[in-house]
């Protein structure tokens, strides 16, 4: 064996140690004696991960990012402030997750809008139902709910509310994989944004086109849009747009096999997450962090990155995020040549995919197993 080799051989086996070392006390004080905690589980964004060809597990598209639009435009009376009430109840019903119901009040209120006239009311709620319609994958009313709102905004001149409802509807035509459509909008938003001087408007459309790009596969498009619509987040100090537009540049960074650029992108996105208390930013920034320092052969690093992301993921009683863990935890092991601790994590991984019911996720980490098993 050569000098080279031998000094290979050094640094593997004293990362072994210390990887050994370091799952102890993951195994010990995520696990005890290796039993799953079953938690109560609803996640929305991640359930219908329809966005960008890039690896598994990353969120791209929210369809919540909206701009501020508040209601100030003087009606008073008995019948608006029962109707602001379902608004803000339907708001209340939608954060816990209760979409339909969300919908129900909505509706209400939309009934009582238009009796009094309140159009600028109308065109918000037409934006929220059409948000809405789409978290429940019901497309075609949420088109039919957004395009109402873009064209009461276009009658009224609200330059705001149509970037914003273009924006939404151009997101809902990424997610149905309209991408022409989807392009048209968001294109059209850009040039709202441009021509009255939105910055705000101008990054969240940017952010956007860089999301059409990467879904053709135009990654370096999509790098080009990403930075772009970054540098006027930053300006406007949007810290959940920049977030969510340094986690997308993160993903394009790894579809081109740029795992070195991705995590600078998402270590940025982690700080701007953790101090807005975005948690779905933070999720998806760990993500991609521990499989950028995979990717790079950094194992220590990607476990102390699932370490965090395991302690998120039980905070917020998030089983597909625990799944998450499970999966990479046994792929960094692996790779790092600690199979025994590999084996470990993939055989609870395989267990939590059952419990959840997802065969696919559980046929995979099977595969995965058993490969790492039987190969020579």
């Amino acid at each position: 064996m050569g000098k080279r080799s031998r000094q290979r051989g050094d640094s593997r086996g004293l990362v072994l140690k210390k990887l050994a070392h370091l799952a102890r006390g993951v195994i010990v004080n995520s696990y005890g004696t290796a039993t799953l905690t079953l938690l109560a589980l609803i996640v929305l964004s991640s359930t219908a991960v329809l966005g960008q060809v890039v690896p598994s597990g990353v969120d791209t598209i929210d369809l919540d990012q909206q701009l501020d639009i508040p209601l100030n435009n003087g009606l008073q009376g008995e019948e608006r402030n029962q109707a602001d009430l379902l608004l803000r109840l339907g708001g209340q019903a939608q954060r816990r997750g209760f979409f339909d119901k969300a919908i129900a009040n909505w509706l209400q209120a939309l009934d009582i809008y238009q009796r009094i006239g309140d159009f600028q009311a109308v065109g918000l709620t037409y934006e929220y139902l059409g948000v809405a319609y789409a978290k429940l994958g019901r497309y075609e009313k949420s088109e039919d709910a957004l395009r109402r709102r873009v064209g009461l905004a276009r009658s009224q001149e609200d330059f705001q509310g149509q970037i914003s409802g273009l924006n939404n509807l151009g997101t809902v035509f990424l997610q149905s994989r309209n991408l022409k459509a989807a392009r048209e909008t968001f294109t059209e938003a850009l040039k709202i944004s441009r021509s009255v001087n939105s910055q705000q408007g101008e990054g969240l459309s940017l952010s956007n086109l860089g999301l059409v790009a990467a879904n053709e596969g135009n990654y370096f498009e999509a790098i080009k849009r990403y930075e772009n619509a970054l540098t006027l987040r930053i300006q406007t100090g949007d810290p959940v747009g920049e977030a969510n537009t340094r986690n997308n540049l993160g993903d394009a960074y790894r579809a081109v096999n740029n795992p070195r650029e991705a995590s600078i992108s998402y270590q940025g996105a982690l700080r701007l997450a953790q101090s807005s208390l975005d948690v779905s930013s933070e999720f998806r920034a760990l993500r991609g962090l521990a499989q950028s320092y995979i990717a790079r052969e950094e194992y220590l690093a990607a476990l102390n990155v699932l370490e965090q992301h395991m302690a998120l993921a039980r905070k917020e009683k998030n089983l597909d995020e625990e799944l998450f863990s499970l999966r990479f935890y046994a792929h960094a092991y692996q790779g790092a040549g600690n199979f025994l601790n590999a084996r470990n994590f993939y055989e609870q991984a395989i267990a939590l995919a059952g419990v959840l019911g997802d065969t696919q996720q559980q046929a995979l980490l099977r595969n995965d197993l058993a490969q790492m098993i039987y190969s020579p």
